[in-house]
């Protein structure tokens, strides 16, 4: 098994964790925010709840020592890549809407939104809003064409 494939693996394991601890029910869990820390020197990968309790944590053996200066840039992709492809079991967590996962760094600062669950959005990754003003343009150009 590659490297990579084996790091996946890893991390969605880990959120399949932070899933099953939010079984779905009708007595909701109120938090805003899951929060995630990468370490880049041991490789940890850890989730915590607001109050800062920890929820599960994994070693994700690709990024022990990992020298990278985008490290948390890789991570994040890497960590959207799989919520997004849970978005399904994760939109149906225990947790009351809106939620977010957050990619935070050794002192707790943000360092990126990884995933938004409301009731009628979800948001993954930063660049939600890039390409809204051209889809916009385009959408106006073909609707003045057919007048």
């Amino acid at each position: 098994m590659k490297q990579a494939e084996q790091t996946q693996l890893q991390i969605e394991r880990f959120v399949r964790k932070i899933i099953q601890k939010f079984p779905q029910t009708d007595d909701l869990c109120t938090m805003t925010d899951i929060h995630i820390r990468a370490s880049q020197e041991s490789g940890d990968l850890m989730a915590f709840d607001d109050d800062d309790e920890e929820i599960t944590r994994c070693v994700v053996d690709e990024w022990i020592e990992n020298k990278s200066d985008n490290f948390n840039n890789e991570a994040s992709v890497q960590l959207q890549t799989i919520l997004h492809k849970l978005s399904g079991e994760i939109e149906n967590m225990g947790i009351m809407k809106p939620f977010s996962f957050v990619l935070e760094d050794d002192e707790k600062e943000n360092v990126a939104e990884l995933f938004l669950v409301d009731d009628d959005i979800m948001i993954v990754g930063n660049e939600l809003m890039s390409s809204l003003e051209d889809d916009l343009n385009t959408f106006l150009e073909d609707l003045l064409k057919k007048e």
